[in-house]
């Protein structure tokens, strides 16, 4: 047999081995009991991770409303993982609240280690058993009503001057409006930066500092982190050996320095002993548990990664619906008033609040759930059929899909902040139904929901107050997602007109 011979068998049969590996868990589900959604070799269930051609959370939603009438759960693919899609409120919360023990960790803590990625290593959203549990411990204190309430001042200065950029960058603004999800980051970075570091990033003035700019640049998605996330579900061990953070270098040594900057200038004044700020509660921490500086700064990171892009993102939706919205923008105006408003009375305007939460379900931040099975857990589907999930299994919980059914919100696609109105049942009404998780729910609810909500409440009663929001023709009129950005946003971005109010 010529050498070319051997050669072109060889090939033929590593391709063969590679489509039987690639395959080889197509019928994990099937073997079960459970039906398997439409698949393909390396692809998975999910085409929309690779042709990116649309979010894939419209791939998601296809298969809910495929199955959602015939079962309760069904089997999918990422790449050759085989995982179970949830189909029913009911097991939404199951995950979530109810059987929370069972479904304890987020699939996203498997990307990621200590070693590589300091900062997203230790945030608690990927923290694992009793590490999340401690870490949820030392954190929850510093973001207590009485310490919100503290830099709620400083809040308030700083909206004033965002409406003072805003009414600037109008003056200037091009035919196609203003970039409002940059806005809204210049005001969730400043806002942060001082509440949490107790400085400034100069985001309203012509010369800011790095930070904005690197806090855009920390939530793009590289390349290589996607790739490898890809490669990873592939083949799981090579988490073993290799990795690549979520956080490039460049940006992790940026908030480690700016992190230390802030520690050592805090400790030199002996401000820490006097401001109720975030920072300060975490060099008590310090003092009290022994933490090293490397532990100090990660700690404190939670508070900036997690402050600065997702509130920015549900501040820009809310004033994109407002502004598409006039009568609601009006009945909010009404309800806000024209006095001064305290900190308790901010969390007594419930029309403020459904507007939040109608934005959250539209826009939810986390468009899906990804859960690890850490106790063995069985499903009923509606055929009878059971299917016993087990330790490192994953369940995905259809978040946006959720948000969207019709027949739990009546016009999902429409802008309503009534259905979260206290006589129509509130918030609550949805959460307990298993049909709303704009903040999570659960024990790992996101611990930083109640300094977001005062940052976008405060926000949005000095920018309604004193502007009609209308929307600019280079907007889209649909809620199509961005195909890219794994939170959700808005596709071709947010451009808004802000007319001074008299």
């Amino acid at each position: 047999m010529c050498p070319c011979t051997v050669t072109l068998l060889l090939l033929t049969l590593l391709i063969g081995l590679f489509y039987i590996f690639l395959i080889w868990n197509f019928n994990y589900w099937k073997k079960r009991g459970i039906k398997t959604v439409k698949s393909w070799p390396f692809i998975g269930s999910f085409p929309s991770v690779f042709t990116q051609k649309r979010n894939v959370a419209y791939d998601i939603l296809d298969i809910y409303r495929k199955y959602k009438d015939t079962d309760n759960v069904v089997g999918v693919l990422n790449t050759r993982s085989p995982q179970l899609l949830i189909l029913t409120p009911e097991y939404a919360r199951a995950v979530y609240v109810t059987e929370f023990r069972r479904f304890h960790d987020n699939e996203m803590s498997r990307f990621t280690n200590e070693k590589l990625d300091k900062i997203m290593s230790n945030n608690p959203f990927l923290l694992l058993g009793d590490n999340w549990k401690e870490r949820r411990a030392e954190i929850t204190p510093g973001l207590s009503p009485n310490r919100v309430q503290a830099v709620y001042s400083v809040t308030q200065d700083i909206c004033k001057q965002f409406v003072e950029y805003i009414s600037k960058q109008q003056r200037m603004a091009p035919p196609d409006g203003l970039n409002t999800k940059n806005l809204c980051l210049c005001y969730t970075t400043e806002v942060v930066a001082d509440c949490v570091l107790g400085i400034s990033s100069r985001s309203f003035s012509d010369n800011p500092t790095p930070l904005v700019g690197m806090i855009k640049r920390a939530f793009e998605q590289s390349f290589s982190f996607i790739f490898f996330n890809t490669v990873a579900t592939l083949w799981p061990p090579i988490r073993n050996i290799y990795g690549v953070p979520f956080f490039t270098k460049e940006v992790e040594n940026f908030f480690f320095d700016i992190m230390q900057r802030a520690i050592s200038l805090r400790r030199e004044s002996g401000e820490h002993r006097n401001r109720a700020d975030f920072l300060n509660y975490m060099l008590q921490l310090q003092e009290k548990k022994g933490l090293d500086t490397v532990k100090l700064t990660s700690h404190t990171m939670t508070f900036l990664t997690d402050g600065f892009e997702t509130t920015a993102l549900v501040l820009s939706h809310t004033l994109l619906q407002l502004a598409r919205y006039p009568e609601t923008q009006q009945l909010l105006r009404e309800e806000l008033g024209t006095a001064e408003l305290s900190f308790d009375q901010l969390s007594e305007l419930p029309y403020l609040d459904a507007c939040i939460n109608e934005t959250l379900r539209m826009f939810p931040p986390g468009l899906a759930g990804r859960k690890i099975v850490t106790e063995p857990f069985e499903f009923v589907n509606k055929n009878g059929a059971s299917v016993e999930v087990v330790p490192g299994n994953v369940v995905i919980v259809p978040v946006h899909a959720l948000h969207y059914d019709p027949n739990y919100y009546e016009q999902p696609e429409k802008y309503m902040p009534e259905r979260f109105l206290e006589h129509n049942g509130g918030v609550r009404k949805y959460r307990e139904q298993g049909l709303f998780f704009g903040w999570g729910d659960g024990p790992r609810v996101c611990p930083g929901m109640r300094f977001a909500l005062t940052q976008l409440k405060a926000a949005l009663v000095e920018i309604v107050r004193n502007f009609n929001i209308k929307p600019n023709p280079k907007t889209r009129k649909d809620n199509v997602l961005d195909e890219t950005f794994f939170m959700a946003t808005l596709k071709g971005g947010i451009w808004l007109d802000f007319e001074p109010r008299k």
